[in-house]
């Protein structure tokens, strides 16, 4: 038997029910940039209200740990910081799932979403440009240096949109940190 795959555990269900969604975090600046071992899934989620009960029956109880239907209610009505984990139970895989729809790029970065295939399935990653916001707000708030890494990479793979990245960094008070990834890709 082949072990279990976040793309195939967390992502295909979603596919398959039709509800939006864009890969972030670890798992697309692995493929953005250099890729690593990870042992999680970052999920930007937007169902729609009459698509949450939906979502939780995609993620039986028999496999996978899921809040209650009324946890994820509540979470996907936060402005900001709505968040909830999804686990397997077979393989101790992990999704974390953001639905909150208050970010000031989050309308751009859905926008501007790639279709990426991976294996046999084509799937929404967040475009680079909000991965990297995405990393520099974790790095701002826990200070580890695997997303500044994480940034690097991805600036030494990707053809990005620097104006809008200086831009965006400058908006959300960013700038300082955005700046040590680029000397960091520099070096």
């Amino acid at each position: 038997m082949q072990d279990p795959d976040l793309i195939q555990l967390f992502v295909a269900p979603l596919e398959l029910a039709g509800i939006e969604y864009m890969i972030t975090g670890s798992v697309a600046t692995a493929v953005y940039g250099e890729p690593r071992n990870t042992l999680d899934i970052d999920l930007a989620i937007f169902p729609a209200r009459d698509q949450i009960e939906t979502f939780h029956g995609l993620y039986p109880a028999e496999d996978f740990y899921l809040p209650p239907v009324e946890v994820i209610q509540v979470e996907c009505l936060r402005e900001t910081r709505g968040h909830f984990n999804i686990i397997h139970h077979h393989s101790g895989l992990k999704a974390d799932a953001y639905p909150s729809r208050n970010h000031p790029y989050l309308q751009w970065s859905l926008e501007n979403r790639r279709r990426i295939r991976i294996h046999s399935l084509e799937v929404s990653f967040a475009p680079p440009e909000y991965v990297i916001l995405y990393k520099l707000e974790f790095f701002r708030e826990g200070g580890s240096r695997k997303h500044l890494r994480d940034i690097a990479g991805v600036i030494a793979q990707q053809s990005l949109d620097l104006p809008f990245l200086e831009t965006a960094t400058q908006n959300l008070g960013l700038i300082k940190d955005w700046r040590a990834a680029l000397q960091l890709a520099d070096s």
